[in-house]
């Protein structure tokens, strides 16, 4: 019968060096919490189960679109009690059983080790890796036959111990059977720390002359954990790195891929520009042959091909081809702008769609608008949406011609072809081809000394 796999991620850890009140598994690195790397490579596996064990219900909150199991771990007792915490719930063969804080990790490195774990016949595979300065990792005691009989914590290794080089990840491969869920329940806890460490199950295992084994990640950093602010940020710099190098092998060039901010999951078109200080996050797609940036905050948004975008933030917006944003403009939600339109400095466009060719130049706030095409919207236009109670639109026609310095209260209809004059404040719906004016006659009086 083939055998299932099933996977238990361990996400109960306080994390006392993040130093945060935030669950350490909650952390953000490029966009994601930590645990949800983790998650997604589990998931890539295709196993019968994911369980979560969790201490702080802030983790099943954020992760209950994730279609999980969690069982509590109640009080902070170690790794070995946290995974004793699963007992009765997982049902597969083979267990899999990881840290939640290993945002660097990969399917492959899975697979390949429960390869091994299956090719072996081991009854427990850790996977370890080789680092030249090992830390605070535990080290892999193996005997004189190369066999792994131990792993033992650096704040428990003697002199001699600490100088070995193998490292425990906190990764195991395990059959889920009788023996196991014993020694767990058996864990003594004479150690440093005063917990029950998962590690112990090694020597448990030897001493009862069950097949243990161990394999080196070819990659470090891909089993890289994360336990303060430092660690999250060189995760986040590798993370990044990762995203940098794929699109450039498909044809994106960055000016300064290190100064470049991107999550995974953003697409970005051959031949598009990404200049230094560049943010793209969460689903943001970018098309062929555009520049963006340098500084441009760009969050869930499409900027279609042969677009630039310079010292701007967008928001859940779409830029349309060939149409050019900032320095200094906003795009909130809802903001769809182009094809050719110019969006200039200091311009803020929200829940608006702007159409071809048309251009606001300066200083100007657009909410709740339809704009047609060609429209030309001077410096200090305001669409006045909002009356205190509730938003309202403004329509405007195409190749109409907004004078600078503008107000126009929504309800508001401007026919096309239509010609504000500057400085009015239009409160009535306009006809097509017009002259609007709303402003006080002006008047000049002799100055009195």
């Amino acid at each position: 019968m083939e055998r299932t796999i099933g996977a238990i991620i361990l996400a109960a850890g306080k994390g006392t060096r993040m130093r945060s009140k935030r669950a350490k598994v909650l952390h953000p690195v490029c966009g994601r919490p930590i645990v949800s790397y983790v998650i997604s490579a589990v998931k890539a596996l295709s196993p019968a189960e994911v369980i979560l064990v969790v201490s702080d219900p802030a983790v099943p909150e954020a992760l209950s679109e994730e279609g999980l199991s969690f069982v509590e771990q109640p009080e902070p007792l170690g790794t070995g009690h946290a995974l004793l915490q699963a007992k009765g719930r997982a049902t597969a063969q083979t267990l899999l059983v990881l840290p939640g804080d290993l945002p660097l990790l990969t399917p492959d490195v899975l697979a390949e080790l429960i390869d091994r774990h299956e090719g072996s016949g081991a009854d427990l595979t850790v996977l370890s890796m080789i680092v030249p300065a090992p830390g605070s990792y535990g080290r892999i005691v193996r005997d004189s036959e190369g066999r792994p009989v131990r792993i033992v914590e650096a704040r428990d290794a003697s002199s001699d111990e600490l100088g070995i080089t193998e490292v425990n990840t906190g990764i195991y491969c395990v059959k889920n059977e009788d023996f196991l869920w014993e020694a767990l329940s058996g864990l003594g806890a004479e150690n440093a720390q005063r917990e029950y460490y998962l590690t112990d199950l090694v020597s448990l295992y030897t001493q009862a002359g069950k097949g243990v084994s161990a394999v080196a990640a070819p990659d470090p950093d891909a089993v890289m954990g994360v336990n303060s602010q430092s660690e999250l940020a060189r995760a986040g710099r590798l993370l990044r790195g990762r995203v940098a190098e794929a699109l450039m092998e498909q044809g994106v060039r960055m000016i300064d891929p290190e100064s470049t901010y991107l999550e995974p999951g953003v697409e970005v078109g051959r031949d598009t520009v990404i200049h230094p200080g560049t943010h793209l996050r969460g689903a943001t797609r970018i098309g062929e042959d555009c520049e963006i940036g340098p500084d441009a905050w760009i969050e869930d948004s499409t900027v279609e091909k042969g677009s630039r975008v310079r010292y701007s933030v967008l928001e859940r917006a779409r830029v349309r081809e060939g149409s050019s944003v900032g320095p200094y403009a906003h795009l909130r939600p809802g903001a769809d702008i182009g094809p050719n339109v110019r969006i200039g400095n200091f311009v803020e466009v929200k829940a608006s769609r702007i159409r071809q060719g048309t251009k606001a130049g300066h200083l100007t706030y657009i909410g709740d608008a339809e704009i047609g095409e060609g429209v030309n919207i001077g410096a200090g236009t305001i669409t006045c949406n909002y009356d205190g109670k509730a938003k309202h639109r403004t329509v405007i026609g195409d190749h109409s011609f907004i004078g600078s310095n503008t107000s126009l209260v929504a309800p508001l209809t401007i026919g096309e072809g239509t010609v504000i004059g500057a400085g009015s404040t239009i409160t009535e719906d306009v006809p097509p081809g017009t002259l609007a004016l709303g402003r006080a006659r002006q008047v000049i009086k002799e100055r009195k000394d």
